[in-house]
């Protein structure tokens, strides 16, 4: 689909959506390099990439800490080129009452959510204003549109990446640069089943069908695919965007 053989840079990309993303964008023709924190994840879906005959490499990096996103981009472009399309999936999510927020809590959620796409998009902005062509696909959340009891800080950093994909799209549009955000609504992720195992939210296969108009909750691959329309060529006239994938949760 118009997309073929550039280089795609996915942070979280060792599981959940940024791991289907991965996937999705080396099936499209792709180099893609895979940055998570957990390495040896990332280098094992890497592994699995490249089985299929995918060009795929993972680098390990804290999204938090910008000499490491630094050092992670400059080995990639390396071994597969300059950075032409990033996708920013890398997450952390927190279930406190917003009396008990610690400082640190509130700054632990917006530095990996807001802060770490923050550094993933500078690093690699560079790269796209040289080639005058890039993507960019934030990954955001539907409880930015919503609100979310016992998420104030989650919800305030992913409001934050909307806010930061919409100035970034205006600054960036003359340059050939697209710049949108996806918020998932309920998505079946490892981290989903983590705040269930918790009793952080309730059952996902009883409040799916309850809460969400098409029946069910979504899956890693509804993200993939939006955003592997958005990184397409296809796709060169639509920037700033919030294009919720999220069953009519949110509308």
């Amino acid at each position: 689909m118009g997309t073929m053989g550039r280089v795609a840079v996915v942070t979280g990309a060792a599981s959940g959506m940024g791991l289907a993303i991965a996937r999705h964008l080396a099936a499209r023709g792709n180099r893609v390099g895979l940055v998570d924190l957990q390495g040896d994840a990332a280098r094992r879906a890497a592994a699995d990439l490249r089985e299929t005959g995918a060009t795929a490499i993972a680098a390990e990096a804290d999204v938090t800490d910008r000499g490491a996103v630094d050092a992670a981009l400059e080995r990639l472009r390396a071994e597969i080129g300059p950075i032409e399309i990033m996708v920013t999936s890398a997450g952390l999510d927190s279930f406190e009452p917003f009396a008990d927020i610690t400082i640190e809590s509130w700054k632990r959620v917006l530095d990996v959510n807001l802060t770490g796409t923050f550094h993933c998009l500078q690093a690699a902005v560079p790269d796209m204003l040289q080639a005058r062509w890039g993507r960019m696909v934030t990954i955001s959340s539907s409880s930015a549109q919503s609100g979310a009891a016992r998420m104030a800080h989650y919800v305030a950093s992913k409001s934050g990446v909307i806010g930061l994909t919409k100035a970034l799209a205006l600054e960036l549009a003359p340059h050939g640069i697209t710049v949108n955000t996806i918020p998932p609504g309920m998505i079946d992720t490892p981290m989903l089943r983590r705040a269930e195992a918790g009793g952080d939210i309730g059952k996902i296969d009883k409040l799916a069908p309850r809460m969400i108009p098409v029946g069910r909750a979504g899956t890693p691959e509804d993200i993939a695919a939006t955003c592997g329309f958005l990184c397409s060529d296809e796709a060169g006239f639509i920037t700033g965007q919030v294009i919720g994938v999220n069953g009519g949760m949110v509308l």
